[in-house]
């Protein structure tokens, strides 16, 4: 296999109809890192030149499909905001019309049936790797009669490939890539059990869906070349391809689960903003210029996909956080809260706080959010820094808390909660003036006033200004914690 260079070609020298492309997940597990940017390319590619993206649910391998893997890619798509056009399409509700493109095939002379069986099949294999050739069939009944097949024998579809030549795909991507045909075999289209396999389905799903541009991961290149067979022997016009480079962990590796390999809902369980997530994935491998932040309408105008490069792109769970840090620092509080509702469900330990939000609580995490989004990488971080509002009295506090409850403390926190007893009306500012007040007169800094404040009201060392964490408790509440510590 060769690859060149070659020059972009504008879709519309490709294709005079609509544009229409297809994300075509198999359901034998979560919807992956990988597969959401996939999905993101695709869509992004129609919605750039006015087409449409497909969603084909590549359902074939029974044994290993299930109904919660299609139920994750469904829900991992609409969460990232990835809508599909028309209705969902189950590759193995096609079967017959796949059956029928074999049969069209056998009666053309463009495919044949093998009765070469597992043995037979296995005994090439071991002899190819003793020998160095490459793993393929030798072609045994590619010409042979097939009343010589044994009684009972039930035949494998092959198509009847080009032994000559050379295969050639102009990939958007890897550039033009080159195949001696010597060294692709007669790739099986039907099973001996009668069941289409994944490369004829795909080709034959792709022509019926109209598919123009097809992109998809580079551990798919091989494939194009035998597809683009089937589409030649059919007479077919073949798509345009894009295969990407593949995402590595940050060493360089193949991606694995600690480099990030997680499914889509791991990564809105871990606080990830949606359009944060699809910020990031837009740019692993694709870029325009030095911009690291695009609105949605941003990457529609400017995603193509000469833009996309060749090298794998490796994924830094440090870049995704400060990303997400700076959709959250700008997100609209009202939205951000809705966020944080939808996000309670999938994070158990929780609990607590999604059966105390009322109207209370709910109006105090909208008040404090200017200064919990300040802080937060991720909503996970910033419903931690919450909890002093959902905190039940006494408070529970932390280690570094608790180290700070000295009696002298103590005594300081029973002064401050005197001080403020007579503020009124409450308000960050009337209570920021009496503890300035207070530590003057007590010749005091100001952040020894405060750090004890902050103990007492959220049972930690960290939180929001502690003048805004008054103002959003309340008067009554925060009497209260201070007593509550008080000596």
């Amino acid at each position: 296999m060769l690859r060149a260079a070659i020059p972009f070609s504008h879709a519309s020298l490709y294709f005079m109809s609509q544009i229409v492309t297809r994300f075509a997940p198999s359901p034998t597990g979560f919807l992956h890192i990988g597969g959401a940017r996939t999905a993101l390319f695709n869509w992004l590619y129609a919605k750039r030149f006015g087409g449409k993206m497909l969603l084909r649910i590549e359902d074939t391998d029974r044994e290993r499909s299930t109904q919660g893997a299609i139920d994750a890619i469904l829900d991992g798509l609409n969460w990232l905001g990835l809508s599909w056009d028309g209705d969902v399409i189950y590759q193995f509700a096609r079967a017959a019309r796949h059956r029928e493109v074999v049969e069209q095939l056998l009666a053309q002379g463009k495919a044949y049936r093998c009765y070469a069986t597992p043995e037979e099949l296995t005994q090439m294999r071991e002899s190819a790797k003793a020998e160095g050739r490459a793993l393929r069939y030798d072609g045994r009944w590619r010409d042979k009669d097939p009343s010589l097949a044994p009684p009972g024998a039930k035949p494998a579809i092959r198509l009847r490939a080009p032994q000559t030549g050379e295969t050639v795909i102009e990939d958007q991507v890897q550039g033009r890539v080159v195949w001696q045909n010597e060294n692709l075999d007669d790739l099986v289209l039907l099973r001996s059990d009668g069941n289409p396999t994944y490369m004829l389905a795909v080709v034959v799903d792709d022509h019926d869906m109209d598919v123009t541009h097809i992109i998809r991961g580079d551990d798919h290149l091989t494939n194009a070349a035998r597809q683009k067979h089937i589409y030649e022997a059919l007479g077919w016009q073949v798509p345009v391809m894009a295969h990407i480079p593949l995402i590595h962990g940050p060493d360089g590796s193949k991606l694995s689960k600690r480099h990030g390999a997680l499914g889509v809902e791991a990564y809105r369980a871990l606080g990830y903003l949606p359009a944060a997530l699809r910020n990031y994935l837009v740019r692993l491998g694709w870029s325009h210029g030095d911009q690291e932040i695009f609105s949605t309408q941003e990457m529609i105008d400017n995603f193509d996909l000469s833009s996309i490069g060749r090298s794998a792109a490796r994924f830094d769970f440090a870049k995704l956080e400060n990303l997400n840090g700076h959709y959250i620092r700008t997100a609209d509080d009202k939205a951000l809260l809705t966020s944080v509702e939808e996000l309670l469900p999938f994070i158990p330990q929780n609990e607590t706080i999604g059966e105390k939000l009322n109207d209370t609580t709910r109006a105090q995490l909208l008040a404090a959010m200017p200064g919990l989004k300040e802080r937060a990488k991720t909503l996970i971080e910033l419903i931690d820094s919450a909890k002093f509002i959902f905190a039940d009295r006494p408070l529970e506090m932390d280690a570094k808390a608790a180290a700070v409850l000295t009696p002298e403390t103590r005594s300081l926190i029973g002064q401050l909660h005197d001080a403020l007893k007579p503020v009124m009306p409450w308000s960050a500012e009337a209570t920021e003036a009496a503890m300035r007040q207070f530590a003057e007169a007590n010749g005091l800094k100001l952040g020894a006033v405060a750090q004890p404040l902050r103990v007492a009201l959220t049972g930690r060392t960290t939180s929001p200004g502690i003048f805004d964490v008054l103002a959003v408790l309340g008067r009554d509440a925060c009497l209260a914690r201070l007593q509550d510590q008080a000596r």
